[in-house]
């Protein structure tokens, strides 16, 4: 298939950025979004120009690094998919796509396709940790842990960290993010000592990092590539409140 490319051109974060068209020939419908950018780029690279800049690692679905607004839907548009696992089956022949990066104050473009998303490693870094010793793998059942928590928490643990909730957001916000890493921790026994200052310092560091507030649109878990539910935002307020209660000075300073 021959598809048009209209892609977002920045040299760097104080450039100003402009979408640029290609034409790209002869894309296999078998092809990840990812690889029909690196044939664009192999032939850019081939006429002397400059290729398009964007995130990539594993190319798995896992690392959240493929981070592309595609026509106006973080990730793409099919559900529960990450750009790497997007296939080019997915669109049509002479069909124009538009290629942005992610959208939001607290993501500030580095280069074309790329944004700095450090902000996120900040807020896990305000308390999205454990300071429970574990030294050796403890066994298995030394801890019991009731199913509906282990579910639980290993549903919000997947969340990759991507952006895409931020980007889909119309506030640029950055709770659906937040709360998977606080629900979590905060449901298994061993997140139980940090459970009230987490909540507390990640949702401050949040607000700092200058993402938007939730109006509980949804968008965010329609992007979300994992499918982390919109209930996880609830627990996060809830845990909030309940901290709220016992710290009423460091809930203020918010």
């Amino acid at each position: 298939m021959n598809l048009t490319l209209r892609i977002w051109r920045q040299r760097n974060a104080d450039a100003p950025g402009a979408m640029v068209t290609y034409q790209v020939q002869d894309v296999s419908p078998d092809m990840s979004f990812l690889e029909m950018l690196d044939v664009l780029n192999e032939d850019l690279i081939q006429r002397g120009e400059e290729p398009v800049a964007f995130d990539h690692d594993c190319r798995e679905g896992i690392c959240g690094m493929c981070s592309l607004v595609i026509n106006g839907e973080a990730h793409g548009p099919e559900r529960a998919t990450t750009t790497c696992q997007l296939h080019m089956r997915h669109f049509s022949d002479g069909q124009t796509v538009d290629i942005e990066p992610w959208r939001a104050t607290a993501f500030p473009v580095v280069k074309d396709l790329v944004v700095d998303r450090s902000a996120f490693d900040r807020i896990i870094q305000s308390g999205g940790y454990i300071t429970a010793p574990t030294g050796s793998a403890p066994e298995a059942h030394s801890t019991l842990v009731p199913k509906p928590d282990a579910d639980l928490a290993f549903e919000h643990a997947e969340c990759i960290g991507c952006g895409a909730c931020v980007a889909a957001c119309p506030n640029g916000s950055a709770m659906l993010f937040t709360s998977a890493k606080i629900t979590q921790l905060s449901v298994l026994p061993q997140g139980a000592p940090e459970r009230e200052s987490r909540v507390l310092d990640m949702v401050g560091a949040m607000d700092a990092e200058g993402f938007g507030g939730c109006t509980n649109t949804g968008a965010c878990t329609t992007a979300c590539p994992k499918g982390i539910p919109l209930t996880s935002i609830a627990t996060l307020n809830r845990e909030f409140l309940r901290a709220a209660r016992s710290n009423p000075g460091a809930a203020h300073r918010r």
